[in-house]
Protein backbone atom coordinates (compact mmCIF):
# COMPACT_ATOMS: atom_id res chain seq x y z
CA UNK A 1 0.00 0.00 0.00
CA UNK A 2 1.25 3.48 -0.79
CA UNK A 3 0.74 6.59 1.33
CA UNK A 4 -2.39 7.73 -0.53
CA UNK A 5 -4.04 4.35 0.01
CA UNK A 6 -3.27 4.48 3.71
CA UNK A 7 -4.74 8.00 3.85
CA UNK A 8 -8.00 6.64 2.44
CA UNK A 9 -8.04 3.48 4.53
CA UNK A 10 -7.38 4.65 8.07
CA UNK A 11 -10.33 7.03 8.59
CA UNK A 12 -12.94 4.61 7.20
CA UNK A 13 -12.04 1.66 9.40
CA UNK A 14 -11.66 1.17 13.10
CA UNK A 15 -9.87 -2.10 13.65
CA UNK A 16 -9.55 -3.29 10.07
CA UNK A 17 -6.86 -0.74 9.30
CA UNK A 18 -4.70 -2.37 11.97
CA UNK A 19 -5.56 -5.83 10.66
CA UNK A 20 -4.45 -4.89 7.15
CA UNK A 21 -1.20 -3.34 8.37
CA UNK A 22 -0.37 -6.56 10.20
CA UNK A 23 -0.90 -8.77 7.15
CA UNK A 24 2.05 -10.09 5.13
CA UNK A 25 2.75 -7.90 2.11
CA UNK A 26 1.45 -10.49 -0.36
CA UNK A 27 -2.03 -10.24 1.19
CA UNK A 28 -2.08 -6.57 2.11
CA UNK A 29 -2.70 -5.05 -1.31
CA UNK A 30 -5.66 -7.18 -2.53
CA UNK A 31 -7.33 -7.08 0.89
CA UNK A 32 -6.94 -3.30 1.20
CA UNK A 33 -8.17 -2.76 -2.34
CA UNK A 34 -11.22 -4.96 -1.78
CA UNK A 35 -12.02 -3.22 1.51
CA UNK A 36 -11.81 0.29 0.06
CA UNK A 37 -14.04 -0.61 -2.88
CA UNK A 38 -16.58 -2.26 -0.56
CA UNK A 39 -16.61 0.84 1.67
CA UNK A 40 -17.09 3.01 -1.42
CA UNK A 41 -20.09 1.00 -2.64
CA UNK A 42 -21.50 1.08 0.89
CA UNK A 43 -21.14 4.87 0.99
CA UNK A 44 -23.10 5.17 -2.26
CA UNK A 45 -25.84 2.92 -0.91
CA UNK A 46 -26.07 4.93 2.34
CA UNK A 47 -26.15 8.47 0.88
CA UNK A 48 -29.74 9.13 1.96
CA UNK A 49 -29.76 12.69 0.55
CA UNK A 50 -29.75 11.11 -2.94
CA UNK A 51 -32.93 9.62 -4.42
CA UNK A 52 -32.92 5.84 -3.99
CA UNK A 53 -33.39 5.19 -7.71
CA UNK A 54 -30.26 7.23 -8.51
CA UNK A 55 -28.35 5.41 -5.79
CA UNK A 56 -29.36 2.09 -7.31
CA UNK A 57 -28.30 3.23 -10.79
CA UNK A 58 -24.95 4.57 -9.63
CA UNK A 59 -24.22 1.57 -7.44
CA UNK A 60 -24.92 -0.71 -10.39
CA UNK A 61 -22.68 1.43 -12.60
CA UNK A 62 -19.81 1.20 -10.11
CA UNK A 63 -20.39 -2.54 -9.74
CA UNK A 64 -20.08 -2.84 -13.52
CA UNK A 65 -16.92 -0.70 -13.53
CA UNK A 66 -15.35 -2.95 -10.89
CA UNK A 67 -15.99 -5.89 -13.21
CA UNK A 68 -14.06 -4.08 -15.95
CA UNK A 69 -16.74 -2.05 -17.76
CA UNK A 70 -15.29 1.45 -18.27
CA UNK A 71 -18.44 3.60 -18.08
CA UNK A 72 -17.45 7.02 -16.71
CA UNK A 73 -19.05 6.39 -13.33
CA UNK A 74 -16.16 7.98 -11.42
CA UNK A 75 -16.81 11.44 -12.85
CA UNK A 76 -20.55 11.29 -12.23
CA UNK A 77 -20.04 10.16 -8.65
CA UNK A 78 -17.57 12.97 -8.06
CA UNK A 79 -20.13 15.52 -9.28
CA UNK A 80 -23.30 14.16 -7.66
CA UNK A 81 -22.36 12.16 -4.56
CA UNK A 82 -19.11 13.68 -3.29
CA UNK A 83 -20.53 17.15 -2.43
CA UNK A 84 -23.20 15.55 -0.24
CA UNK A 85 -20.79 13.62 1.98
CA UNK A 86 -20.58 15.36 5.36
CA UNK A 87 -17.94 12.87 6.48
CA UNK A 88 -14.61 13.89 4.94
CA UNK A 89 -13.31 10.32 4.81
CA UNK A 90 -16.35 9.14 2.88
CA UNK A 91 -16.12 12.14 0.54
CA UNK A 92 -12.50 11.19 -0.17
CA UNK A 93 -13.58 7.65 -0.99
CA UNK A 94 -16.06 8.90 -3.59
CA UNK A 95 -13.56 11.35 -5.06
CA UNK A 96 -10.98 8.56 -5.34
CA UNK A 97 -13.11 6.06 -7.27
CA UNK A 98 -11.11 6.41 -10.46
CA UNK A 99 -7.85 5.89 -8.58
CA UNK A 100 -9.30 2.84 -6.80
CA UNK A 101 -10.37 1.31 -10.11
CA UNK A 102 -6.91 1.85 -11.58
CA UNK A 103 -5.34 0.22 -8.52
CA UNK A 104 -7.67 -2.75 -8.94
CA UNK A 105 -6.56 -3.10 -12.56
CA UNK A 106 -2.92 -3.22 -11.42
CA UNK A 107 -3.43 -6.27 -9.20
CA UNK A 108 -2.27 -9.63 -10.48
CA UNK A 109 -4.82 -11.51 -12.56
CA UNK A 110 -5.68 -13.96 -9.77
CA UNK A 111 -5.96 -11.25 -7.10
CA UNK A 112 -8.08 -9.07 -9.38
CA UNK A 113 -10.39 -11.99 -10.12
CA UNK A 114 -10.80 -12.73 -6.39
CA UNK A 115 -11.62 -9.10 -5.60
CA UNK A 116 -14.12 -8.92 -8.46
CA UNK A 117 -15.93 -12.05 -7.33
CA UNK A 118 -16.15 -10.64 -3.82
CA UNK A 119 -17.42 -7.22 -4.91
CA UNK A 120 -19.95 -8.77 -7.27
CA UNK A 121 -21.48 -10.59 -4.29
CA UNK A 122 -21.33 -7.61 -1.94
CA UNK A 123 -22.90 -5.17 -4.41
CA UNK A 124 -25.64 -7.70 -5.13
CA UNK A 125 -26.51 -7.60 -1.42
CA UNK A 126 -26.34 -3.81 -1.30
CA UNK A 127 -28.59 -3.45 -4.37
CA UNK A 128 -31.05 -5.93 -2.89
CA UNK A 129 -31.09 -3.90 0.31
CA UNK A 130 -31.75 -0.61 -1.49
CA UNK A 131 -34.56 -2.11 -3.54
CA UNK A 132 -36.13 -3.77 -0.50
CA UNK A 133 -36.59 -0.55 1.50
CA UNK A 134 -37.72 1.61 -1.41
CA UNK A 135 -41.34 1.76 -0.22
CA UNK A 136 -40.86 2.64 3.45
CA UNK A 137 -40.60 0.82 6.76
CA UNK A 138 -40.85 -2.94 6.45
CA UNK A 139 -39.28 -6.10 7.79
CA UNK A 140 -37.46 -8.89 6.02
CA UNK A 141 -39.84 -11.73 5.26
CA UNK A 142 -38.00 -14.54 7.01
CA UNK A 143 -34.88 -15.69 8.84
CA UNK A 144 -33.75 -17.17 5.53
CA UNK A 145 -33.74 -13.69 3.98
CA UNK A 146 -31.73 -12.26 6.87
CA UNK A 147 -29.16 -15.04 6.66
CA UNK A 148 -28.93 -14.59 2.89
CA UNK A 149 -28.30 -10.86 3.33
CA UNK A 150 -25.65 -11.49 6.00
CA UNK A 151 -23.89 -13.85 3.60
CA UNK A 152 -24.05 -11.47 0.63
CA UNK A 153 -22.49 -8.53 2.43
CA UNK A 154 -20.20 -10.28 4.92
CA UNK A 155 -20.17 -14.07 4.85
CA UNK A 156 -18.65 -13.94 1.39
CA UNK A 157 -15.74 -11.94 2.85
CA UNK A 158 -14.76 -14.94 4.98
CA UNK A 159 -14.71 -17.07 1.84
CA UNK A 160 -12.65 -14.46 -0.03
CA UNK A 161 -10.13 -14.28 2.83
CA UNK A 162 -9.85 -18.08 2.88
CA UNK A 163 -9.33 -18.48 -0.85
CA UNK A 164 -6.79 -15.67 -0.98
CA UNK A 165 -4.79 -16.96 1.98
CA UNK A 166 -4.95 -20.58 0.81
CA UNK A 167 -3.49 -19.54 -2.54
CA UNK A 168 -0.79 -17.25 -1.20
CA UNK A 169 0.21 -18.91 2.10
CA UNK A 170 0.97 -22.60 1.81
CA UNK A 171 0.17 -24.17 4.18
CA UNK A 172 -2.42 -21.69 5.39
CA UNK A 173 -4.25 -23.57 8.15
CA UNK A 174 -4.37 -26.73 10.20
CA UNK A 175 -7.85 -27.49 8.86
CA UNK A 176 -8.79 -28.46 5.28
CA UNK A 177 -9.84 -25.61 2.98
CA UNK A 178 -13.55 -26.65 2.77
CA UNK A 179 -13.80 -26.49 6.56
CA UNK A 180 -12.04 -23.11 6.65
CA UNK A 181 -14.40 -21.81 3.95
CA UNK A 182 -17.41 -22.80 6.05
CA UNK A 183 -15.97 -21.33 9.25
CA UNK A 184 -15.07 -18.15 7.35
CA UNK A 185 -18.60 -17.87 6.01
CA UNK A 186 -20.08 -18.31 9.50
CA UNK A 187 -17.60 -15.77 10.88
CA UNK A 188 -18.52 -13.11 8.35
CA UNK A 189 -22.23 -13.68 8.87
CA UNK A 190 -21.78 -13.42 12.63
CA UNK A 191 -20.00 -10.09 12.30
CA UNK A 192 -22.82 -8.75 10.12
CA UNK A 193 -25.43 -9.86 12.65
CA UNK A 194 -23.49 -7.96 15.33
CA UNK A 195 -23.70 -4.86 13.12
CA UNK A 196 -27.45 -5.35 12.65
CA UNK A 197 -28.06 -5.77 16.37
CA UNK A 198 -25.85 -2.80 17.23
CA UNK A 199 -27.53 -0.54 14.66
CA UNK A 200 -31.10 -1.84 15.03
CA UNK A 201 -32.52 1.39 16.47
CA UNK A 202 -30.98 3.62 13.80
CA UNK A 203 -32.16 1.23 11.10
CA UNK A 204 -35.73 1.29 12.39
CA UNK A 205 -35.75 5.07 12.42
CA UNK A 206 -34.40 5.02 8.86
CA UNK A 207 -37.18 2.70 7.70
CA UNK A 208 -35.31 -0.61 7.78
CA UNK A 209 -36.09 -3.66 9.90
CA UNK A 210 -33.84 -6.69 9.56
CA UNK A 211 -35.79 -8.76 12.09
CA UNK A 212 -37.96 -11.27 10.18
CA UNK A 213 -41.63 -10.52 9.74
CA UNK A 214 -42.64 -14.14 10.24
CA UNK A 215 -41.04 -14.11 13.70
CA UNK A 216 -42.73 -10.80 14.54
CA UNK A 217 -46.09 -12.15 13.40
CA UNK A 218 -45.84 -15.17 15.71
CA UNK A 219 -45.15 -12.74 18.59
CA UNK A 220 -48.15 -10.64 17.46
CA UNK A 221 -45.88 -7.66 16.75
CA UNK A 222 -45.60 -5.17 13.91
CA UNK A 223 -42.47 -3.37 12.81
CA UNK A 224 -43.83 -0.15 14.30
CA UNK A 225 -44.18 -1.87 17.69
CA UNK A 226 -40.42 -2.40 17.96
CA UNK A 227 -39.71 1.26 18.58
CA UNK A 228 -41.56 0.92 21.91
CA UNK A 229 -39.41 -1.95 23.25
CA UNK A 230 -42.22 -4.54 23.51
CA UNK A 231 -41.42 -7.36 25.93
CA UNK A 232 -42.63 -9.88 23.34
CA UNK A 233 -39.71 -8.88 21.11
CA UNK A 234 -37.07 -9.85 23.67
CA UNK A 235 -36.91 -13.58 22.73
CA UNK A 236 -36.51 -12.70 19.04
CA UNK A 237 -33.78 -10.18 19.81
CA UNK A 238 -32.02 -12.72 22.04
CA UNK A 239 -32.18 -15.44 19.40
CA UNK A 240 -30.22 -13.26 16.97
CA UNK A 241 -27.73 -12.35 19.69
CA UNK A 242 -27.20 -16.09 20.14
CA UNK A 243 -26.74 -16.66 16.41
CA UNK A 244 -24.30 -13.77 16.14
CA UNK A 245 -22.34 -15.22 19.06
CA UNK A 246 -22.16 -18.60 17.34
CA UNK A 247 -20.74 -16.91 14.26
CA UNK A 248 -18.07 -15.16 16.33
CA UNK A 249 -17.17 -18.46 17.98
CA UNK A 250 -16.69 -19.90 14.50
CA UNK A 251 -14.39 -16.93 13.87
CA UNK A 252 -12.19 -17.87 16.81
CA UNK A 253 -12.08 -21.49 15.61
CA UNK A 254 -11.08 -20.13 12.21
CA UNK A 255 -8.40 -17.86 13.65
CA UNK A 256 -6.71 -20.43 15.87
CA UNK A 257 -6.44 -22.83 12.91
CA UNK A 258 -4.29 -20.33 10.97
CA UNK A 259 -0.56 -21.12 10.96
CA UNK A 260 0.86 -17.64 10.34
CA UNK A 261 0.97 -15.60 13.55
CA UNK A 262 0.59 -12.33 11.63
CA UNK A 263 -2.48 -13.53 9.77
CA UNK A 264 -3.87 -14.98 12.99
CA UNK A 265 -3.54 -11.57 14.66
CA UNK A 266 -5.26 -9.82 11.76
CA UNK A 267 -8.05 -12.39 11.54
CA UNK A 268 -8.90 -12.60 15.23
CA UNK A 269 -9.31 -8.90 16.01
CA UNK A 270 -12.81 -8.49 14.49
CA UNK A 271 -14.06 -11.50 16.50
CA UNK A 272 -12.73 -10.06 19.75
CA UNK A 273 -14.17 -6.60 19.11
CA UNK A 274 -17.41 -8.22 17.95
CA UNK A 275 -17.60 -10.29 21.14
CA UNK A 276 -17.26 -7.18 23.28
CA UNK A 277 -19.84 -5.32 21.18
CA UNK A 278 -22.28 -8.20 21.50
CA UNK A 279 -21.77 -8.28 25.27
CA UNK A 280 -22.66 -4.57 25.44
CA UNK A 281 -25.76 -5.15 23.29
CA UNK A 282 -26.76 -8.01 25.60
CA UNK A 283 -26.29 -5.80 28.65
CA UNK A 284 -28.43 -3.01 27.16
CA UNK A 285 -31.22 -5.38 26.18
CA UNK A 286 -34.04 -3.72 24.26
CA UNK A 287 -32.66 -0.35 25.31
CA UNK A 288 -30.15 -0.96 22.49
CA UNK A 289 -32.97 0.00 20.13
CA UNK A 290 -32.58 3.59 21.33
CA UNK A 291 -28.81 3.90 21.26
CA UNK A 292 -25.88 2.75 19.13
CA UNK A 293 -23.63 0.51 21.19
CA UNK A 294 -19.93 1.06 20.61
CA UNK A 295 -16.81 -0.39 22.21
CA UNK A 296 -14.65 2.45 23.60
CA UNK A 297 -11.44 3.07 21.68
CA UNK A 298 -9.40 2.47 24.82
CA UNK A 299 -10.76 -1.07 25.03
CA UNK A 300 -10.07 -1.67 21.33
CA UNK A 301 -6.46 -0.53 21.82
CA UNK A 302 -6.10 -2.88 24.79
CA UNK A 303 -7.35 -5.81 22.71
CA UNK A 304 -4.98 -4.98 19.87
CA UNK A 305 -2.05 -4.74 22.24
CA UNK A 306 -2.86 -8.00 23.99
CA UNK A 307 -3.25 -9.92 20.73
CA UNK A 308 -0.11 -8.43 19.21
CA UNK A 309 2.09 -9.05 22.24
CA UNK A 310 1.08 -12.71 22.46
CA UNK A 311 1.13 -13.18 18.65
CA UNK A 312 -2.45 -14.37 18.98
CA UNK A 313 -1.50 -17.69 20.53
CA UNK A 314 -4.52 -20.02 20.26
CA UNK A 315 -4.99 -20.56 24.01
CA UNK A 316 -4.73 -16.83 24.65
CA UNK A 317 -7.27 -16.06 21.91
CA UNK A 318 -9.82 -18.48 23.32
CA UNK A 319 -9.36 -17.19 26.87
CA UNK A 320 -9.62 -13.58 25.76
CA UNK A 321 -12.70 -14.26 23.62
CA UNK A 322 -14.50 -16.02 26.47
CA UNK A 323 -13.65 -13.18 28.85
CA UNK A 324 -15.01 -10.54 26.47
CA UNK A 325 -18.33 -12.27 25.86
Amino acid sequence: MNTSQLTLLRPVSRSFYISIRVLPRTLREPVARAYLLARTTDTIADTSAIDVDLRIRMLQALADAIQGDANGVAGELRETFAPLQKNEAERNLIESVERSLRALARLTGEDRADVRVLLKTITRGQLLDLTRWRNGLAALASAKELREYAYLVAGCVGEFWTRLCSRKLVPFANLPEPEMLELGRQYGCGLQLVNILRDAGNDLRAGRCYFPEDQLRVAELTVEDLQHEPAAFRPIFQSWINEAGAGLSAGIDYSVAIRSARVRVATSLPALIGARTLALVQAEGLNALHKRVKVPRSQVRTMIGSVAITLAKPDHLRTMFNRLR
